[in-house]
């Protein structure tokens, strides 16, 4: 198999089990989102060591241990992954999914923005064109809501952040995924462990079903988030943009017609509006990678 097909398949899964990952959100929806993901992190530890340990990856992990400048951004990047995990987790649990879809649409666009702040990128006209519509859709959603569609900003805007930062590290994916965790894990033992002292720790203090919930945590968690790094490893830039448009479709059409959660008409206006900006945004994409593989 080429590693074409290879990344196709790796990142078709990813994206799949991202798309379904809110089917397993709301089975702990009864347990606080920071307890879910304090479980997220501490059991994707061993999942991402027994990886790193296959791959014989041990060593860059050990480098980036002992350099402060990459601790920092790792715990940056960390920061930033548990508020999106945090949102994402309490947004689904609370009847969100829908805000969740329309929040990792903009992240695209987002990213595009962020390209141009902070990177001196910039926009192309369609791109421009993209952006302001992804801003009428939010400014549409702010004053017929009442408020801004701030899950949905939150969560865009984390991830963008996130991976924005995460390319300042001078280390592979997998690597970063562990040193994430590895240094979330701290905390992530604190609150687990004051919730035991409280009598509320779901893990220690229910029932076996909500102790194997928990521990599915982890492969939830890590196992899409390797794959899509090994995806990615082995496509193009564009295949990718292209695939990212999979898991937040998902959620959307779950969101309706299994969770059964109302869309309204000024909703669908704003999702028409970030659709089409999508569309033209993934148009001048394609146009941008034919003319560097004719150069």
């Amino acid at each position: 198999m080429s590693d074409g097909k290879k990344g196709f398949i790796f990142a078709l899964s990813a994206y799949l089990l991202w798309g379904v990952l809110p089917f397993y959100l709301k089975s702990v929806a009864h347990m606080p989102a920071l307890e879910v993901v304090a479980h997220r992190i501490i059991w994707s530890v061993p999942i991402a060591a027994l990886l790193l340990w296959w791959l014989g990856l041990f060593g860059d992990l050990k480098v980036a241990l002992t350099t402060p400048w990459m601790l920092f951004m790792a715990m940056l990047t960390a920061s930033l992954i548990t508020l999106n995990w945090g949102t994402y987790v309490w947004a689904i649990g609370s009847g969100h999914a829908i805000d969740t879809a329309l929040g990792y649409y903009i992240n695209p666009l987002v990213n595009v923005v962020l390209g141009g702040i902070f990177l001196g990128e910039r926009l192309s006209k369609p791109q421009a064109v993209a952006v302001g519509l992804a801003a009428c859709a939010v400014l549409l959603l702010t004053v017929y809501s009442g408020g801004l569609p701030w899950i949905s900003l939150v969560l865009a805007f984390s991830f963008g952040f996130y991976g924005f930062f995460r390319k300042t590290l001078p280390i592979g994916p997998t690597q970063g995924f562990m040193l994430e965790v590895l240094l979330l894990s701290v905390p992530s033992l604190a609150f687990i462990a004051w919730t035991v002292s409280q009598g509320t720790s779901h893990f220690f203090n229910g029932s076996a079903h909500d102790v194997g919930l928990l521990l599915f945590a982890g492969p939830a968690t890590a196992v899409p988030l390797i794959l899509y790094a090994f995806g990615a490893k082995l496509l193009r830039y564009t295949t990718i943009g292209l695939m990212q448009y999979i898991a937040p479709t998902i959620v959307f059409l779950s969101a309706i017609f299994v969770f059964g959660e109302p869309f309204s008409h000024i909703q669908f206006i704003a999702f028409a509006l970030i659709w089409t900006a999508l569309a033209i945004y993934t148009w001048s994409m394609l146009q941008q990678a034919r003319k560097v593989k004719a150069a």
